[in-house]
C-alpha cells in the first residue's frame, strides 16, 4: 500500500465522474470544474457511480500519474459534502482508501494549555493520605 506525504493537498470530486476519462480528461476537469491547478503539489481524487473504483490524480515533477484503486464487493464511503470539491488531509484520504467513513469518525478536540502545571499544584496542597491518630 503507498503512503503520502502528510504535506500534500487532497481535494475530493464529490459527485461521481465517467471513468472512461483519462489523464487528460481529469486534468481539465479538476482545472475547469474544480478551479485547481492539476500541476499543484495535491492530489485529486475521483469516483464512479457505483462508488466501487476511485482514481487519484497527481501531477510528479516530470508527469501525471494516475491511480486506480477497485474494490470487489464493497463501496467507499464518500462524502456527502454540498461544496462540490471536498479539502482533505492525506490521513483522511487513506481512510477513505481503507474503507473508513470519514464523516463519521470524530477526533478528540485540540487542547491547548498555558501552563503544564496550573491546576497540578491544588493538588499538592492538600494531604494525599489521611492523617493517622496517635491513639
Amino acid at each position: 500500500m503507498f503512503r503520502l506525504s502528510a504535506d500534500v493537498q487532497v481535494y475530493l470530486h464529490r459527485d461521481p465522474v465517467d471513468f472512461r476519462a483519462g489523464i487528460d480528461s481529469l486534468a481539465i476537469l479538476v482545472e475547469q470544474s474544480m478551479a485547481l491547478d492539476p500541476f499543484a503539489r495535491a492530489v485529486f481524487a475521483f469516483c464512479n457511480r457505483r462508488r466501487d473504483r476511485v482514481k487519484l490524480l497527481f501531477f510528479d515533477r516530470s508527469g501525471f500519474v494516475l491511480i486506480l484503486k477497485r474494490l470487489e464487493e464493497d463501496r467507499f464511503c464518500w462524502p456527502k459534502r454540498r461544496d462540490a470539491v471536498a479539502h482533505l488531509t492525506t490521513e483522511q484520504l487513506h481512510w477513505l482508501l481503507d474503507g473508513i467513513d470519514i464523516e463519521a469518525v470524530a477526533r478528540h478536540p485540540i487542547r491547548q494549555y498555558v501552563s503544564a502545571g496550573a491546576d497540578v499544584q491544588q493538588h499538592f496542597d492538600t494531604p494525599m493520605l489521611p492523617e493517622r491518630s496517635s491513639g
